[in-house]
């Protein structure tokens, strides 16, 4: 009876811990507050003025800031945890560490990517930013009026890569500014518009609506265009910085970071040499298994893709969903709303993407779909299937519905939370209406492509390779179109 009070007692500090840890980190800037938390006074947060967040650049910093959270977790005896309590502090231990080591990478970070970067994100989070008073929308105004501020503090940063010899290359530049200048491109039929009224709208209980419809615009025009006006400029005036058109390996300590990186995203401890080694086991499985059911012509396999032609996104997320159940615990009741990227974004923005709802608001869900990125209905079945059910979206409203830690919803492992999507994707071709040969035949298809992806990734950023030997590397694969 004694050990289970010390336990006790020890979980309860525990949590106290990361309950603290929680309401710090989540607090750094309001969106990362509003996209967590949908009522963060039932956590003891205050409300605070709308920022964007600091871009913190100082190494010593963010290595004092590690160390004194790593040491304040290995206070806790942790033998006294229970189970769940020891897999997060076993996460946190990992993150801090790492933490620490990323702090000597800092400028090889890069805010402005090509896939996720801040110019392409920041108008989806803002169009997706959830009204649920009156003071949200208040909060929300004041932070578009920030968008210069912020927009500068990462010039500054890119300046200073530069000034390091660690700036992207000149095709990467034109890609940003080609990015910025279709999101200007809009202008009056800019989303950012249209998607505030559409909020405002449902909010009931407000009476001055028209006023901060015209606030929205006129916050838009002051601060958003001219913030993406001013970085095309300055990203203008820093094309020829980037010295390196390589792999992450040709700057200096490169590979260390790609090591690091590595750890970061997949959450394993495995080295690159073993990551690369799996990776090639995999294409062998998976040609072997190609090999096996080769009995079926590409032919027949493209008249397989158009069998679930005419079923529109909720009726694939139906049928994914009565699917997954065969296989998977019931997922919780929930709302989701399927909405299109606009247009003129639509060459900028991912095929599809899942965003994450508040932790203590899971019942609202929005999957974005990309329609140019949709060649037929079969990448729409399996991009689906990666988003939704059994994807990211059963993922993370059934792990809230089992009322985990909350500092848990802020540490994710890219290896853990897209590898359990990439795992459902690869279902879904079993659920589609396909013979078993054909579903084997396509699945494996795109678990090999997946892979190549992977181990160009190493190739390139690891071990140093040019465009001609990338071109090699896919020829053994049979893809010898030079332009793809």
């Amino acid at each position: 009876a004694k050990s289970a009070g010390k336990r006790q007692s020890e979980d309860a500090r525990f949590e106290e811990y990361t309950a603290e840890l929680f309401c710090k980190e989540v607090s750094a800037n309001t969106v990362s507050l509003h996209y967590t938390l949908k009522a963060p006074e039932k956590y003891g947060i205050e409300a605070t003025d709308a920022t964007f967040g600091q871009f913190e650049r100082e190494p010593e910093a963010v290595k004092a800031a590690a160390e004194n959270m790593r040491q304040a977790l290995l206070g806790f005896n942790y033998d006294d945890l229970n189970v769940q309590n020891k897999i997060t502090y076993d996460i946190l231990n990992y993150r801090l560490k790492l933490m620490k080591k990323s702090a000597d990478y800092t400028m090889y970070e890069e805010p402005l990517g090509l896939v996720s970067g801040v110019q392409t994100q920041l108008p989806v989070v803002l169009s997706e930013y959830r009204f649920y008073d009156k003071e949200d929308v208040e909060v929300y105004l004041a932070l578009v009026r920030q968008t210069e501020e912020y927009f500068e503090e990462i010039m500054i940063f890119e300046k200073k890569k530069a000034e390091m010899g660690l700036f992207m290359p000149d095709q990467a530049v034109e890609t940003v500014i080609g990015q910025c200048r279709a999101f200007l491109e809009m202008g009056n039929g800019n989303y950012l518009y249209s998607t505030f009224a559409d909020r405002v709208m449902e909010l009931n209980t407000l009476k001055e609506k028209s006023d901060y419809i015209q606030e929205n615009a006129l916050a838009i025009s002051d601060y958003v265009f001219p913030a993406y006006e001013r970085m095309t400029e300055e990203l203008e005036q820093l094309k020829g910085s980037g010295k390196n058109e390589k792999g992450l390996v040709y700057f200096p300590k490169g590979k260390e970071y790609y090591e690091l990186l590595a750890r970061q995203s997949t959450g394993s401890r495995r080295s690159v040499e073993e990551l690369k080694d799996l990776t090639r086991r995999q294409i062998n499985e998976d040609l072997t298994a190609m090999e096996q059911v080769l009995g079926l012509t590409t032919k027949e396999a493209k008249e397989a893709a158009a069998v679930i032609t005419d079923k529109k996104a909720e009726q694939i997320l139906e049928q994914l969903k009565e699917g997954s159940k065969t296989a998977f615990p019931e997922p919780p009741q929930t709302k989701l709303e399927v909405k299109y990227v606009p247009e003129a974004m639509e060459e900028h923005l991912s095929p599809a993407f899942y965003m994450i709802p508040a932790i203590d608001n899971s019942q609202q869900n929005v999957i974005y779909i990309n329609r140019a990125r949709m060649g037929n209905d079969m990448t729409l079945f399996t991009t689906l299937a990666h988003e939704g059910y059994p994807g990211h979206l059963y993922q993370t409203i059934y792990y809230e519905s089992t009322h985990p830690d909350p500092i848990r919803s802020l540490l994710d492992f890219g290896g853990y939370v897209e590898g359990w999507a990439t795992y459902a994707e690869m279902g879904s071709y079993y659920l589609m209406g396909l013979s078993k040969e054909q579903a084997t035949l396509l699945q494996k298809n795109a678990s090999i492509i997946l892979a190549l992806y992977a181990l160009a990734d190493i190739g390139i950023h690891y071990d140093g390779w040019s465009v001609e030997d990338t071109e090699a590397f896919f020829k053994n694969y049979g893809i010898t179109d030079k332009d793809a």
